[in-house]
C-alpha cells in the first residue's frame, strides 16, 4: 500500500482497487492544511493573551485595538476550524481505510473543504476588522457583524456535509455487505459525526433563527437567556467533538504504532456509544448559576455529565492495556519497565503520549467544573481556561501535531523533517501547558476572573502576580513549541527530499477481543440514535417548556 503522494490511486490489502482517488484525496490533504493556518493564527493570538499578563498590551503585540479582539480570534480559530478542519479530514481518510472504498460522493467531501475554507476567510476578515469581538461563546447581547455568524454557518455547514457522506458511505458499504459487523474504524468515525450531527443542532438554531436575523435588523431586541439554553444545547457536546477524533487515533492508530494491539472490540464500541447517547444532555451544567432554570433540570444534568466521565474511564484502561502490551512486547519488565520501551523515540508516539498523560489532569478538573457545589467556587475564573487547556489544549491539540507526524509524510510521500525537533516539540508543549494550566488554575483559586484582560486590570489581588508569570512563562514555552512544529511540518513539505517510510495507515489489526465477542446492538445505529434523540428531548424540553414564551427585550450592545 503506497502513500498518496505516491500513486494517484492506491489500495488496501485485501480491498478492492481505487481505493484511494485524486479528487478525494486533494480535499483531504488541504482540510489538514487548513488546521495548521488556524493553529498559527489562534497560537500567535495565544501568545499574545499570555504576554498581556505581564504587561505586554495585545495593541502593541499584534497590531489589535483590544485585548478581546484577539480572545476572540484565538477562540473562533482554535476552538472551530482547528479542531472541524482535522476532524472533517481525519475521519475522512479513516472512514475511507475503514470501509475500504472511497467515499459516496466526492462532491460533498469537496464541498465540506470548499465552505470550510469560506467559513475560515469570511471569519477571519471580520474579526480583523472588530466587527465581531464577542469571544468564542457569542453569547447575546453582544452583537457582532451578521456575516461573521454566516461564517459560522459556513465551518458547521462543512461538519454536516462530511456527516453526510460518512453515512453515504456506510449506507451503500451495508447494501453491499448486509450481515458484516460495521469495521471498527468505520464505527468510531460515524457515531462520531452522528453525535455532532444531533449536538450542533443546538447551536444551528440559535444562529439561524435568533442570532442572525437579529444581527441583520429583521428584529430589534433578542433574548439572551434563551440563546445561552440553545448555546450550551451544543456547547458541551462540541468538547466531545473535539476530543472524540483523538480518541479514534488512541484507540485506532496508537497501538499500531507502538506494536500493539487493541484489547476490545466491545468496549470500544461501547466507549463511542456512550458517548453518542450522553455527550448532548449534558449542556445545563454550564448553567448551575444561571435564573429560569429549574434545580431539579440542573441536578439531572450534573448527573448525566457524570456518566459521560465513564466512557473515559473505559478509555484510560483500553488504550493503557494496548500500551502495555506493546510495551511488554518490546522488551519491558516489571511493573513500571514496560512504560519506558514504549517507542518514546517516535515523534508521533510520544506526543500522544504526553496528550493522555497531561489529559488525566485535565479529566479531574473537568470533574471540579462537574459538580454543582464545587462549580461555584471555580465558576467563570481562570481555573476554567486552565481545565480546558489540559484537555483542548493538550489532549486534542498536541493529538493533532503527534498525528500530523505521521499524517503529512502519508500524504505528502515526503519524509519529516528533522524528527529530533518534532521530539522536542511535543515535550515542550507538554511543559508549556502544564506550567499555563499551572498559573490559571492557581489564578482562579484566588477569584482571578475568566475572559479578562487581567493586565490592564484596575484591581488585582496579591496571589495573582505568580499566576500571571506561570501564565506568561507557560504561554511563551507553548509558542516556541509550536514553532517547532510549523518548522517540521514546512520542512517535510518543502525541504525534505527523502520518500517517507510511512505507507500506510497505522490502524491495527483485530482487537485481542474482536467483534464475535461483542453485542451485535451496538452496530443498529438507526435504533441508537433515536435512543439518543429521546435522551435528548428527556434533557431539554422541560427547560424549553417552562421558559417559554421568550421575551426579546434586550438590544445588541458593541463593547469593544
Amino acid at each position: 500500500m503506497s502513500s498518496i503522494a505516491a500513486t494517484q490511486e492506491t489500495t488496501f490489502e485485501g480491498a478492492q482497487d481505487g481505493v484511494f482517488v485524486a479528487e478525494q484525496m486533494w480535499p483531504i490533504r488541504y482540510q489538514l492544511y487548513l488546521v495548521f493556518v488556524a493553529l498559527a493564527v489562534g497560537g500567535w493570538m495565544g501568545l499574545g493573551q499570555a504576554l498581556e499578563r505581564v504587561g505586554v498590551s495585545m495593541e502593541s503585540f499584534a497590531g489589535l485595538e483590544s485585548y478581546y479582539q484577539g480572545l476572540s480570534i484565538h477562540g473562533v480559530t482554535l476552538a472551530l476550524v482547528f479542531t472541524f478542519s482535522f476532524a472533517n479530514s481525519l475521519c475522512s481518510l479513516l472512514t475511507i481505510r475503514g470501509f475500504g472504498r472511497p467515499m459516496a460522493s466526492t462532491m460533498l467531501l469537496q464541498g465540506s473543504f470548499w465552505t470550510m475554507l469560506a467559513g475560515l476567510v469570511l471569519g477571519a476578515i471580520i474579526l480583523l476588522m472588530n466587527q465581531a469581538t464577542v469571544l468564542f461563546t457569542f453569547y447575546t447581547p453582544m452583537e457582532a457583524n451578521p456575516l461573521f455568524y454566516l461564517a459560522a454557518v459556513f465551518l458547521v455547514v462543512s461538519t454536516w456535509l462530511t456527516l453526510a457522506n460518512i453515512i453515504w458511505t456506510y449506507r451503500q458499504w451495508r447494501a453491499d455487505n448486509p450481515d458484516e459487523r460495521i469495521p471498527l474504524v468505520a464505527f468510531t468515525t460515524l457515531t462520531t459525526y452522528i453525535m455532532w450531527g444531533l449536538a450542533s443542532i443546538g447551536i444551528a438554531v440559535e444562529v439561524v433563527f435568533f442570532v442572525l436575523p437579529w444581527s441583520l435588523g429583521i428584529w430589534d431586541n433578542t433574548d439572551p437567556q434563551l440563546n445561552r439554553i440553545f448555546f450550551w444545547f451544543t456547547g458541551h457536546a462540541i468538547v466531545y467533538f473535539w476530543l472524540l477524533p483523538a480518541y479514534i487515533s488512541w484507540y485506532m492508530c496508537m497501538p499500531k504504532q507502538v506494536g500493539a494491539r487493541l484489547f476490545s472490540d466491545g468496549l470500544t464500541r461501547m466507549t463511542f456509544v456512550l458517548f453518542l447517547l450522553f455527550s448532548i444532555p449534558t449542556g445545563l451544567h454550564h448553567q448551575y448559576t444561571d435564573p429560569g432554570i429549574s434545580a431539579t433540570m440542573k441536578s439531572i444534568h450534573l448527573v448525566l455529565t457524570f456518566v459521560i466521565f465513564f466512557p473515559s474511564l473505559i478509555t484510560a484502561f483500553s488504550i493503557m492495556a494496548a500500551l502495555e502490551s506493546g510495551g511488554r512486547a518490546r522488551g519491558g519488565k516489571g511493573l513500571f519497565g514496560w512504560i519506558f520501551a514504549l517507542p518514546w523515540g517516535n515523534p508521533s508516539v510520544s506526543a500522544q503520549l504526553l496528550a493522555m498523560l497531561v489529559f488525566t489532569l485535565g479529566g479531574a478538573t473537568g470533574l471540579i467544573n462537574a459538580s454543582m457545589t464545587v462549580n461555584l467556587v471555580v465558576h467563570n475564573t481562570a481555573f476554567i481556561p486552565g481545565h480546558f487547556h489540559l484537555t483542548v489544549g493538550t489532549a486534542v491539540a498536541l493529538t493533532i501535531m503527534g498525528v500530523s507526524y505521521w499524517f503529512v509524510p502519508f500524504m505528502s510521500g515526503k519524509k519529516l523533517f528533522q524528527p529530533k525537533l518534532a521530539l522536542a516539540q511535543g515535550w515542550l508543549w507538554a511543559l508549556g501547558v502544564l506550567t499555563f494550566s499551572r498559573g490559571q488554575i492557581s489564578g482562579g483559586l484566588e477569584a482571578m476572573p475568566r475572559r479578562t484582560a487581567i493586565g490592564e486590570a484596575a484591581y488585582e489581588l496579591p496571589g495573582w502576580e505568580l499566576s500571571n508569570w506561570l501564565t506568561a512563562i507557560g504561554g511563551v514555552t507553548m509558542a516556541v513549541s509550536g514553532a517547532l512544529f510549523f518548522l517540521v511540518i514546512v520542512g517535510t513539505l518543502f525541504l525534505s527530499k527523502e520518500p517517507t517510510e510511512i505507507t500506510e495507515i497505522p490502524v491495527g489489526d483485530e482487537p485481542v477481543h474482536g467483534p464475535k465477542e461483542s453485542w451485535a446492538f451496538f452496530d443498529r445505529i438507526g435504533q441508537l440514535t433515536v435512543i439518543a434523540v429521546v435522551l435528548i428531548i428527556f434533557a431539554y424540553l422541560p427547560t424549553l417548556i417552562s421558559y417559554l414564551p421568550a421575551t426579546f427585550e434586550s438590544p445588541g450592545v458593541k463593547v469593544w
